[in-house]
């Protein structure tokens, strides 16, 4: 990713949110008392563990839509789209632990830039058959 540095920025920023939400839902394990390997137990819990938990689902699609959409459309753009990821999963977060009902917007942020990075990686590679 040398050759795309805003790119692998956007992917550090993505993974330390990852790492951010798991601190988030190992504190409010601690919190609300919910000893491993239990799941669930407490409200406040469950809702921190299910960010962390989506969030990671999120970003197996991520990952490498953004890695093999950054050839096709450059660095800066890829960076962006990557950022709006990353805001949507934020916008996500802070929605799911006041109202989970509220994260449409943070889930539709996360989805369509990874919806996007995917059919321009598939773009590219088929333009370049």
């Amino acid at each position: 990713m040398a050759s795309f540095p805003l790119t692998t920025l956007t992917i550090l920023v993505a993974l330390l949110i990852l790492f951010g939400f798991s601190i988030v839902a190992g504190r409010a394990r601690m919190t609300y008392n919910v000893p491993a390997p239990q799941a669930g137990g407490h409200p406040e819990f469950d809702k921190r563990n299910r960010v962390h938990l989506n969030t990671m689902e999120q970003i197996v699609l991520f990952l490498p839509a953004i890695a093999l959409a950054a050839p096709v459309l450059g660095d800066a753009i890829t960076a962006m789209v990557g950022l709006v990821w990353c805001i949507g999963r934020l916008l996500y977060a802070r929605s799911y632990y006041v109202d989970p009902a509220k994260r449409s917007l943070g889930f539709a942020l996360t989805m369509l830039p990874t919806l996007v990075l995917i059919g321009v990686a598939a773009w590219g590679a088929l333009r370049s058959l």
